[in-house]
């Protein structure tokens, strides 16, 4: 199947420019094509991860994609999609940025393939050196102020103010496509569909520079908003954005946000997310239809992804961390994995080497008194590790740890809270 046909069939084209002309392009020759990822944090987060997955795409069916880190427009800021100003940077904070947003990339795209190996670029490199006479003169010529007006990244912005650092991104974002299409043969951009006004400025700016009886071969694609069926935003959650760097969204976290899809999300998560088959996808839907509560679709959605932006070590503990926590029995897991499983339960820290366990029932606040400490235990409510436990003169000492660090007591069915000895 054509790539063009695959996104369609897949929900993830939004808008081209140029269908015709497009197709007839990727199937003529090898691509140079881009996406743009302004460093505005240490991390990006699953809602840049679609763009990144269609360079991959692209990538899988021979084409040259380059990954573009936005050194410089990230110290100006994008007015796309916002409704107020960007909080600037220090350019040594995007600098750092800039180096771990490319360290992610690494892991989705193939940097060492052959003729069509990935390549990182950093706009920085060309705007640095860039003059304010030269932008003027040579660029900022080319756009009209009403033409700048019209477009939604701006006019969405006219009647709650825009500076004019805001206002020249266009200009800057238009400047990366012309430089990339000159200096690397790069002819298609793609980006969310918030991008429309910036990528059709950068074709305009091609345009206008091209020599007369030149053809300025290039083109636009911008993937659609995700929107999920309850109405809430994708990629958050009550503890917030759902992040690419482990440090921030743990494997384990990671894998839960996917397995935990709405039944009525999978299946297009599958399409945009995943690089099963169509005919694989279909046979998950038929799942999903007769046996929704087997949730085999979400599992799948789940494991391809943590495998896809972690690996399959970090996946293996996270179906570990995730069965430890269905079945109780918690014996097994190891110091990193309760600390994954475990990352937002009460933590208690206990300097004693060994507590009588009512006391550290109260002095955990796991029950609110001695005597509905003796109640919890005496009616099998309080369980060590997995285990239940019944003696009221139980001592919790060195052979209830797990990894010589943690305790793991849980009261009822699900309230889990870790002792974490100092």
């Amino acid at each position: 199947m054509h790539i063009l046909e695959d996104l369609q069939a897949r929900g993830l084209v939004n808008q081209t420019t140029d269908e015709e002309g497009l197709q007839k392009h990727l199937s003529q020759e090898q691509v140079t094509l881009y996406c743009g990822f302004d460093p505005t944090g240490d991390s990006l987060h699953i809602g840049h991860l679609l763009p990144l997955l269609i360079l991959k795409r692209f990538q899988k069916a021979g084409h040259r994609p380059i990954a573009l880190v936005g050194g410089g427009t990230g110290m100006i800021g994008d007015p796309s999609g916002r409704s107020t100003e960007r909080q600037l940077n220090s350019e040594d904070t995007v600098r750092y940025f800039s180096n771990q947003i490319e360290g992610q990339m690494a892991k989705i795209l193939e940097f060492d393939q052959g003729e069509n190996a990935a390549v990182a670029r950093n706009n920085l490199d060309w705007l640095k050196d860039l003059t304010m006479i030269e932008f003027l003169r040579d660029v900022g010529k080319h756009f009209g102020i009403n033409y700048m007006l019209a477009k939604d990244s701006v006019e969405s912005r006219i009647e709650h103010g825009i500076s004019f650092t805001e206002f020249s991104y266009m200009i800057l974002q238009s400047y990366d496509f012309l430089n990339l299409f000159r200096e690397e043969n790069c002819t298609l951009q793609l980006g969310g569909s918030d991008q429309w006004g910036n990528i059709t400025a950068g074709l305009e700016l091609i345009r206008r520079t091209s020599s007369e009886g030149e053809e300025a071969k290039a083109f636009g694609l911008t993937v659609p908003l995700i929107t999920k069926a309850d109405g809430s935003k994708f990629g958050k959650t009550a503890g917030g954005a759902i992040w690419l760097d482990p440090e921030k969204t743990t494997p384990y976290e990671f894998y839960q946000f996917w397995i935990n899809t709405d039944d009525r999300d999978v299946i297009n998560f599958l399409h945009y997310f995943t690089f099963l088959s169509l005919d694989e996808i279909d046979e998950l839907r038929k799942e999903v239809e007769e046996q929704p509560e087997k949730r085999v679709a979400q599992r799948r959605l789940a494991e391809e992804v943590t495998r896809l932006v972690h690996d399959d070590q970090a996946l293996q503990q996270a179906q570990k961390i995730t069965e430890a926590l269905f079945s109780g029995e918690l014996k097994d897991l190891t110091g990193s994995e309760i600390e994954q499983g475990f990352k937002d339960v009460p933590t208690h820290y206990l300097e004693e080497q060994e507590k009588g366990l009512i006391d550290l029932l109260v002095e955990a606040k796991i029950s609110s008194s001695k005597r509905q400490a003796r109640e919890d235990i005496q009616n099998g409510a309080i369980y060590i590790n997995g285990e239940r436990q019944q003696d009221m003169k139980y001592t919790v000492t060195e052979k209830d740890r797990i990894d010589e660090t943690f305790t793991i007591i849980r009261r009822g069915k699900k309230k889990y809270f870790l002792i974490r000895f100092s």
